[in-house]
């Protein structure tokens, strides 16, 4: 059964739902029924994609096309209003990571949409790796002992324009409304809510405690090197460091630390490294579920689903004590260089950044406690 679909956000990161989408429509699953974008996709955007009904109205978009399932990947801040639009017409949704910019406008998403009674899938593409399973149940078994605590490091390279793409891009909030646009909260999100996945602590009743370090080397509202650490119910210390002002780009990657081992993830990459007592190395490489095809599949062979909002909670409690944080502070001139030879979209290096966000995955700490030299005295930790 081939069900329709509209998209929300067609160009960026919304082009690869729309190859996504064509990749179903092969498989007899999908059909691509409309576009949403205040500006229509001319015929070369559109090529090898038919000629799906374009408007920018959302709402009459779902009604004329009769869409089953609508994704959205859309600003931040619009994403409350548009899921429930699509839920308000028994719309189902696909609906990218972050979900939400606060705690409060995650529950009145997922309030709407459980009342509605459609289904809602949350964009975090890494859980859908058959590898978090494997951890998980590797983990159980004691392959490394009593789990000691979570780590995971993001370093990645942002020039200028990637600041600038969109009127929110590095921004914590336009006006009034909030965006929580930063390191941890959108790009290397990912790496957030799969560390908490692999501790086991996916939902909001997990989280006991939240402590961050918001900082920036660029000119912009929201963070763009940062960490943070959560302290799960059961004691758990769950540590995620992530820059978008790396030396190299490097993979992100979540590590499982033991009393006996360590499971290393680069979940991007479906891999799997683990090393423990008595054992030689073991890698192994994982498949992945993809999202939309788990939301059709859910729909209409009652597929289990795989990231149902409950499992994003302790995600969006980190979210939400972001935007609660105090703004993030400048580094100092002295702590990032230019990058040379890149004058056009300029990109700030962060010095010795690659390895102090490896040193916090790898002991569960904070930049202050690593004694790194550019993290401001006057660093304020958010509970």
């Amino acid at each position: 059964m081939s069900l329709p679909v509209v998209l929300a956000g067609a160009r960026g990161h919304g082009r690869s739902h729309l190859y996504n989408v064509r990749r179903l429509e092969q498989l007899g699953l999908a059909r691509l029924a409309g576009i949403c974008e205040l500006k229509p996709l001319d015929t070369d955007e559109l090529e090898g994609f038919g000629s799906p009904e374009q408007s920018a109205d959302f709402g009459a978009l779902l009604d004329s096309t009769g869409a089953r399932i609508a994704i959205i990947c859309t600003p931040i801040q619009t994403h409350t209003d548009l899921a429930l639009a699509a839920a308000e017409r028994g719309v189902h949704l696909l609906l990218e990571k972050p979900p939400a910019p606060s705690y409060a406008e995650f529950e009145r998403m997922a309030d709407g949409v459980r009342a509605a009674g459609t289904v809602c899938q949350i964009g975090f593409q890494s859980l859908g790796s058959h590898a978090v399973p494997a951890i998980r149940a590797l983990i159980a078994q004691g392959a490394i002992g009593e789990l000691r605590g979570v780590g995971a490091a993001g370093a990645w390279v942002r020039d200028t324009a990637y600041f600038t793409r969109a009127p929110w891009s590095g921004r914590r909030r336009i006006g009034a409304i909030d965006v929580v646009d930063g390191a941890l909260t959108n790009p290397l999100a990912h790496a957030v809510a799969t560390a908490l996945a692999v501790g086991g602590s996916s939902r909001a009743e997990d989280v006991a405690d939240i402590e961050s370090e918001l900082l920036r080397a660029n000119d912009i509202e929201s963070d763009d090197t940062s960490c943070v650490r959560i302290t799960t119910t059961a004691g758990l210390p769950v540590t995620v460091a992530a820059t978008l002002c790396a030396e190299q780009p490097g993979e992100p990657y979540v590590v499982a630390h033991g009393d006996l081992g360590r499971i290393t993830f680069w979940y991007r990459q479906d891999r799997v490294l683990v090393q423990r007592a008595g054992h030689g190395p073991e890698e192994f490489l994982h498949g992945r579920t993809d999202l939309l095809e788990n939301l059709i599949l859910h729909l209409t062979r009652d597929t289990p689903l795989l990231v149902p909002p409950e499992l994003t909670g302790a995600f969006m409690r980190v979210v939400e004590a972001i935007r609660l944080a105090p703004d993030p502070l400048p580094l100092p001139a002295s702590a990032w260089r230019t990058a040379p030879g890149e004058s056009s979209a300029p990109r700030r290096i962060v010095s010795g950044v690659d390895a102090v966000v490896a040193a916090s995955a790898e002991t569960l700490t904070l930049f202050s406690e690593l004694g790194v030299p550019w993290v401001p005295a006057s660093e304020v930790r958010t509970p």
